[in-house]
């Protein structure tokens, strides 16, 4: 497989966009059906019900999610300062660490998907969120592929950035575990149903994928 791969690095980047293609397919297709609020329709009704139901509503966990998710977006504006700082003392873009101009696209993809998916309705909330008047976009959930994309990509970015093994190891933990939170937090916080959960994997792996591949197509190229 890893020679598969190396020969073509966006092979692992073109299954996980058919899967994510195929999800949004499904979820607009099987088991259809209005039960969402003021009878908005969702796919997988039944799945994404009883998930709902399992877990209910919390504000709590949503709370927690919203503020590390923040700190996701903070991880990313250091990474995008550091860019900027190397651009200004470098005085060319193309002598930018190759790692930073990838990662710079791979934030403006996942920002372009970010504002598709407030456009392209996919599936509405499973609740009316206390500050809005009516359902809002819900699939995939931003906040999951936001924060596999973010701390995903800083996985990679610390073997480079972080010379300290030990505190290389503890760094990783902890977006491990931010992640983990994230994406758990919001499926308990039940202001998304099971798929948009799924939806927001898929496309957070997909983007990473990708910004796998480019790196290893940018490495060829020196």
């Amino acid at each position: 497989m890893n020679k598969i791969t190396n020969k073509n690095p966006f092979l692992p980047a073109g299954i996980l966009t058919a899967l994510t293609i195929l999800l949004i397919i499904l979820v607009k297709t099987v088991d259809v059906a209005p039960v969402g609020p003021e009878g908005t329709s969702v796919g997988f009704s039944q799945l994404n019900l009883a998930v709902a139901e399992q877990f209910g509503v919390s504000m709590t966990w949503y709370k927690i999610t919203t503020v590390l998710g923040v700190f996701a977006l903070a991880l990313a504006g250091f990474f995008a300062l550091v860019g900027l700082i190397q651009l200004i003392r470098r005085k060319s873009l193309m002598k930018v660490d190759k790692e930073l101009l990838a990662l710079g696209g791979l934030y403006a993809a996942t920002l372009v998907l970010y504002v598709l998916f407030e456009k392209v309705i996919i599936n509405y909330r499973p609740i009316i969120m206390p500050d809005a008047e009516h359902p809002e976009a819900s699939f995939p959930s931003t906040h999951t592929m936001m924060v596999i994309v973010i701390m995903g990509s800083t996985l990679t970015l610390l073997d480079k950035f972080i010379q300290n093994e030990q505190l290389r190891g503890i760094l990783k933990l902890a977006c491990c575990v931010v992640i983990g939170l994230i994406v758990g937090g919001r499926l308990l916080s039940g202001v998304h149903w099971f798929t948009d959960i799924l939806g927001g994997v898929l496309f957070g792996a997909t983007l990473l994928s990708c910004y796998s591949a480019a790196l290893t197509l940018l490495s060829k190229d020196q």
